[in-house]
């Protein structure tokens, strides 16, 4: 089979991808996220994927829902491995029509697997979530105070309607319990990480890039440089049209 296996850990990857090759399969590898694995994976459809959930759960789940989404794409088969029980039992909700399995089994399970006849179409996460402010997607809480760094002029448009109680401030001399960073080039993206870690300590740390690409910014850009500094990704959203945003904590 020609698999493509979804796993935000290279080491850890390469073992399956072993696995895998000596079962006779050929594999190709997804370590980071973007939009580039939907456009792979329309232009040349993998007999399976395979998704590991023991990291970024909530990523694997937002690929099984594209996947399923996706006109000529939707009948793949897709093969989760691992993860945390009370997260895959979520997923299982959502992506009823996949096949879970552990990381021990997952050889042997793959020979089970076969295009979905009629797949189970779930809502994609712009519809599941469509409704959300952008302060309820950061994490904004009534009478929180929250810390604005390197702002655009009309970052206070960019966040919108704030809960009751709560409020921006641009670069605050105390460590407050929510941090928003605004990058706009790489060069100053990089400058501040060793400050950023530093306020992951903390505060909650959200990273902001802009989607067009325009300034050498992107998601896979952002993630290298927190994980180089020692930061740990765990959420992203969309928080307008123009700007995205990845959460970042101290790995432990």
């Amino acid at each position: 089979m020609r698999l493509r296996l979804i796993h935000w850990n290279h080491e850890e990857a390469r073992p399956m991808i072993e696995e895998l090759e000596a079962a006779g399969h050929s594999v190709e590898l997804t370590s980071s996220v973007g939009s580039d694995i939907m456009k792979y994976l329309r232009a040349t459809p993998p007999d399976a994927v395979i998704i590991n959930l023991s990291r970024q759960p909530s990523r694997g789940r937002e690929i099984g829902v594209a996947i399923r989404n996706g006109k000529s794409i939707k009948h793949i088969p897709i093969l989760f491995v691992d993860g945390d029980p009370e997260k895959v039992a979520g997923i299982k909700k959502v992506l009823p029509d996949a096949v879970y399995t552990s990381r021990v089994r997952f050889v042997k399970t793959l020979r089970m697997v076969k295009p979905v006849a009629n797949p189970v179409v779930p809502l994609g996460m712009m519809e599941r979530f469509g409704n959300r402010t952008t302060a309820q997607k950061l994490g904004i809480g009534r009478d929180m105070r929250v810390a604005v760094v390197d702002p655009p002029a009309d970052f206070e448009r960019v966040i919108g309607p704030l809960p009751q109680g709560a409020s921006l401030e641009e670069n605050p001399r105390e460590v407050l319990r929510l941090t928003v960073w605004f990058t706009h080039d790489p060069d100053s993206l990089l400058a501040g990480m060793r400050r950023m870690r530093a306020l992951a300590a903390k505060s909650r740390l959200w990273i902001l890039w802009r989607k067009n690409k325009a300034d050498g910014l992107d998601g896979g850009l952002i993630r290298a440089a927190g994980i180089e500094a020692g930061l740990v990704d765990y959420k992203i959203c969309s928080v307008d049209a123009t700007w995205s945003a990845l959460a970042f904590a101290r790995k432990k």
